[in-house]
């Protein structure tokens, strides 16, 4: 088992046991299982957490920050912001990206492309996450 926590600035989003993690790198998804070696990386700015604790599966949206594996089976994510799955709102994410491609069509000069294309990122990688949920509890 590996003691597991992610914290964001504003709050932990989850802390326990896990059995392994596969994480969204800045140099490709790793997975993390009992024992691996100690290790730093920075993640992604939009990607998708998977946990496994026995059957279950937890799914998290992640964008930026840091994941430490240290030893003795401690892995520590400090990310800019996590959203577990069944936190995610479908709706407004949907209307976020629907805001971030306008404005990015629109090519207006008020508006930070690299912004505008993190939070398209971030939109479409809640949606995936939020659809993968759904399908897996109505599988169950």
């Amino acid at each position: 088992m590996i003691d597991f926590e992610i914290t964001t600035p504003e709050k932990t989003i989850y802390k326990d046991r896990i059995d392994l993690a596969v994480i969204p790198t800045k140099d490709g998804e790793i997975t993390v299982l009992p024992n691996h070696i100690p290790l730093i990386s920075i993640l992604v700015p939009a990607g998708e957490l998977r946990l496994k604790k026995g059957t279950e599966e937890i799914l998290i949206m992640i964008s930026g920050g840091f994941l430490e594996v240290q030893k003795e089976n401690k892995i520590i994510i400090l990310a800019d912001t996590a959203e577990r799955a069944e936190d995610i709102d479908e709706i407004r994410a949907e209307e976020a990206r629907k805001k971030a491609e306008k404005l990015l069509e629109e090519k207006r000069e008020d508006v930070e492309i690299a912004d505008l294309k993190a939070t398209l990122a971030q939109s479409l990688m809640r949606l995936k996450i939020v659809k993968k949920h759904q399908t897996k509890k109505k599988r169950f």
